[in-house]
C-alpha cells in the first residue's frame, strides 16, 4: 500500500533539488554580489545590459524569463545607483531604451571574478558543467516555446 505514494517522497521529486540547489547557489552569489551593491536580479539584469546595451524593457523580460511587473522595480533600483538610465529611442520616442552609465559600465570590471569564483565553489568538471548547464536549459527552452505558442 505504502508503494503507491513512493511518487510523493521527498527524495524522488526533481523539483526538491533544483529548488535547494537554486537557493545554495543563491547564498553563495550573495557576498560577492554585497560588494558590488547588487541583488541577484539585479546582477542577471547587469548581465544582459553589459552584454546588449542598449535594450528596451521587454527584451530584458524576455532575456531573463521575467515579468515585467519584477523587472520595472530592478530597473528603478539601479536607475536610482546611477548604474542605468533610460532614454528615448531616437527611431521611436514612444519606446524607451536602457542604457549603462559610466557608472554601470565600470562596475562590469568589478564584476569580473564573479563566475571564476562562482565556479570553483562546486568542484564540476567542465563535461559535468556542460552537462548540466545543457539539460537546464533543455527545460527552460520547452517552457519558452509553450509560451511563444500562447502568443
Amino acid at each position: 500500500m505504502e508503494k503507491n505514494y513512493d511518487a510523493l517522497k521527498l527524495k524522488n521529486q526533481l523539483c526538491f533539488p533544483l529548488y535547494a540547489v537554486s537557493n545554495l547557489i543563491t547564498r553563495k552569489y550573495k557576498p560577492l554580489l554585497d560588494e558590488l551593491a547588487l541583488t541577484y536580479t539585479q546582477y542577471i539584469v547587469m548581465m544582459v545590459l553589459w552584454e546588449k546595451a542598449p535594450v528596451n524593457e521587454k527584451y530584458l523580460c524576455d532575456a531573463l524569463m521575467l515579468k515585467s511587473n519584477t523587472v520595472t522595480p530592478l530597473l528603478k533600483k539601479l536607475e536610482k545607483k546611477g548604474y542605468i538610465r533610460k532614454e528615448t529611442n531616437p527611431s521611436d520616442e514612444r519606446n524607451l531604451v536602457i542604457n549603462l552609465t559610466n557608472q554601470g559600465t565600470a562596475l562590469k570590471d568589478k564584476a569580473i571574478c564573479v563566475p571564476e569564483t562562482m565556479a570553483r565553489e562546486f568542484h564540476l568538471t567542465a563535461e559535468e558543467a556542460i552537462f548540466l548547464y545543457e539539460i537546464l536549459y533543455k527545460i527552460l527552452n520547452q517552457e519558452r516555446m509553450k509560451n511563444d505558442e500562447k502568443i
